[in-house]
């Protein structure tokens, strides 16, 4: 079952193949960057964000349905996510119907009024981007703030999460593989 990833057109450019080596790295699967036309939906004016549930509708009903797409399919946004309940997501996946969205939005430094810093957005676009895939692929939120499947709600938390999946989420992962 092959990983997809589509890069919205708007995302950070130049960046895309090296959080792709890296999601490779820390699932040990290889991901390809998939191009298919795509209209990014769901845009609220009183938040100036976009509904992240709403995305994953179209990307499960748009491009999974019509383009018969085989294996999980994760899209990287440039636009601010959220969900209802949530002030925002760094990414949201929908595993019954294998699709994710990552956002960049506030993965970047500028956001915080940092320097921007191209590897720092290539080391959190890929963690997060390997967390949503995780999800697409069996696992479930781990709770070692170093495993790529613990969930962040700062980014410090998601700083501090290392490349990798800790022990016990290589093994869930290990037992799904011999499924």
């Amino acid at each position: 079952m092959g990983i997809n990833i589509l890069w919205d057109q708007q995302a950070p450019g130049g960046i895309e193949l090296p959080v792709v080596r890296m999601i490779a790295m820390i699932l040990g699967r290889d991901p390809g960057l998939v191009e298919y036309p795509f209209l990014i939906d769901g845009y609220d004016r009183n938040r100036d964000q976009h509904d992240a549930q709403k995305i994953l509708d179209r990307l499960q009903d748009t491009l999974k349905r019509r383009y018969d797409i085989p294996g999980p399919l994760l899209l990287v946004t440039s636009k601010d996510l959220y969900v209802n309940g949530c002030d925002f997501v760094f990414g949201l996946a929908r595993p019954a119907c294998g699709v994710a969205v990552v956002s960049t939005a506030r993965l970047e430094n500028d956001y915080y009024g940092r320097t921007p810093d191209d590897t720092d957005l290539i080391d959190r676009a890929a963690k997060e981007g390997a967390h949503e895939l995780g999800h697409l692929i069996g696992l479930d939120h781990c709770g070692n703030p170093e495993c790529v499947m613990f969930r962040p709600r700062t980014l410090d938390e998601l700083d501090r999460k290392r490349k990798m999946l800790c022990p016990a989420c290589r093994e869930t992962l290990a037992s799904w593989e011999e499924r």
